[in-house]
């Protein structure tokens, strides 16, 4: 299976998170003009610190991921399909589990934060930094994009280019609703207010399809390593 295709999905589910669409949302809706400028300075820094820390992790976990790979063989795509199964497990059992509440809690941290920050461009970009680096760890999709880009055999330019377009389209939906807001003005109001109540209500509970999703593109690339895939299209 090529990269391209599962990339783009990890970068569209983390397109999704707090700090690439929630926030800049938040900043779209905050009363006032001029706040393009603060807004695109926000989402260039957490692109830029999204793409610093996973060209670190991909340089420093490339040659510790490529000595596992040859040591497991076979038995390291066993492994990964057996994650891969685990994560969809997870998904479910996430899902099932979804509190309204606690999604509203969150977003209301977020947007005392987001208030706070939304006068000092200087601000947004502590701002950018903060949501960086509290999601850095929870961030599945980006670290499955990490580790599959780690072991596809590119050089230092390749992999800092490749993370470079992951990360551009992990912004690019909210670049996207900010060009709208742009265009529109005040008429791109009701299609913000729709993406801000959804992220409020389903903030938590989004982490179950983002596993799911995750797990099943583990599962198909393990799949296909093994062999499975070919072993269907031939009988």
């Amino acid at each position: 299976m090529t990269l391209i295709l599962p990339l783009v999905v990890l970068a569209l589910l983390d397109s999704t998170s707090i700090g690439t669409l929630f926030v800049p949302v938040l900043l779209m809706l905050a009363p006032g003009r001029g706040r393009t400028a603060p807004l695109v300075g926000y989402l260039v820094t957490i692109a830029v610190f999204y793409l610093a820390l996973g060209v670190l992790v991909a340089l420093v976990a490339r040659p510790l991921l490529a000595g596992v790979g040859d040591s497991l063989g076979e038995t390291g795509y066993w492994l990964e399909l057996g994650a891969g199964v685990v994560l969809l497990v997870l998904s479910f059992r996430s899902s099932s589990g979804d509190r309204p509440e606690v999604s509203g809690d969150l977003g209301k941290k977020w947007t005392e934060r987001v208030h706070k920050a939304a006068g000092s461009p200087r601000a947004l970009v502590v701002l950018a930094l903060t949501a960086g680096l509290v999601e850095a760890a929870t961030m599945f999709p980006y670290l499955g994009a990490v580790a599959m880009v780690a072991t596809a055999g590119h050089g230092t330019l390749g992999i800092a280019g490749v993370l470079a377009a992951y990360c551009l389209v992990m912004v690019l939906p909210a670049l996207t609703l900010l060009g709208l807001r742009a265009a529109r003005s005040e008429r791109a109001t009701p299609t913000l207010t729709r993406v801000h109540g959804w992220f409020d209500r389903n903030a938590v509970g989004a982490t179950g399809w983002v596993l799911g999703i995750v797990g099943f593109l583990l599962a198909v690339d393990a799949v296909s390593q093994l062999g499975f895939l070919d072993t269907w299209r031939a009988a």
